[in-house]
C-alpha cells in the first residue's frame, strides 16, 4: 500500500490542472487525496480527479459516521493562495483545508507549497513573513513558472502563462519517495 498524501487546491487558476499534479503523485506512487478549499471548486473537475485518485476531491470535514482518514505522510499544497498561506502561517484553521494544513505541519508531514499570487498581494507586510515564518518551520515553496525556491508573484494578467509553465515534475521532486 502507498503512502497517503494530501493535495491542497486553493481557489487560484492552477487548480484546474489538479488532475495532472495528481497523476504526477499517484505515478510516484503516493496515496493521493484532493482536499480543496471552497474558493477552488470552480477550477475542479471532479470527475478527472476522482479517476487519477480513486476518490471525490473533499472540501469538507468527514461527518462523525465517516471513518477517519489516514493522517498524510506528506501534504502538498498547490496552488496555495494569499489566504491560505497567511491562514496557514498564523495557525488558522478556520476550514478543512487550513486545518489539515496546520495540523500536518504540527505533525512534522514533509510539506510542499506553490504559491499563486499576484503582485497586487505579493507587497503585502504579511506575506514575507509568513513565508518565512513556514519555510522556519521545514514547508518547501516553490515557484509557478521555474520550480525554484526562489518565489516571484504572478504578474496580473498572466495566469494562463504561469499555468501553461508549471510542471508537476517539480512538486514530486521536492517530496521524499513514498514508504
Amino acid at each position: 500500500m502507498s503512502s497517503p498524501l494530501a493535495l491542497v487546491v486553493c481557489g487560484a487558476p492552477l487548480a484546474a490542472r489538479t488532475p495532472n499534479i495528481a497523476r504526477a503523485l499517484v505515478e510516484r506512487g503516493w496515496d493521493v487525496s484532493v482536499v480543496a478549499t471552497d474558493s477552488a471548486a470552480p477550477w475542479l473537475d471532479d470527475e478527472q480527479i476522482r479517476v487519477v485518485t480513486g476518490r471525490q476531491p473533499r472540501a469538507q470535514q468527514r461527518s462523525p459516521d465517516q471513518p477517519k482518514a489516514p493522517r498524510p505522510a506528506a501534504v502538498v499544497a498547490c496552488p496555495a493562495t494569499f489566504n491560505t498561506v497567511n491562514k496557514f502561517a498564523a495557525g488558522i484553521a478556520d476550514n478543512y483545508a487550513t486545518s489539515l494544513l496546520c495540523e500536518s505541519l504540527g505533525a512534522g508531514a514533509p510539506m510542499v507549497a506553490v504559491p499563486m499570487v499576484n503582485d497586487r498581494l505579493w507587497p503585502h507586510p504579511a506575506w514575507d513573513v509568513n513565508l518565512a515564518r513556514l519555510r522556519d518551520a521545514g514547508v518547501v515553496f516553490l515557484d509557478i513558472r521555474t520550480g525554484s525556491s526562489a518565489l516571484a508573484p504572478v504578474p496580473s494578467g498572466t495566469g494562463e502563462e504561469a499555468i501553461e509553465a508549471f510542471d508537476p515534475a517539480w512538486v514530486v521532486s521536492a517530496l521524499p519517495r513514498p514508504s
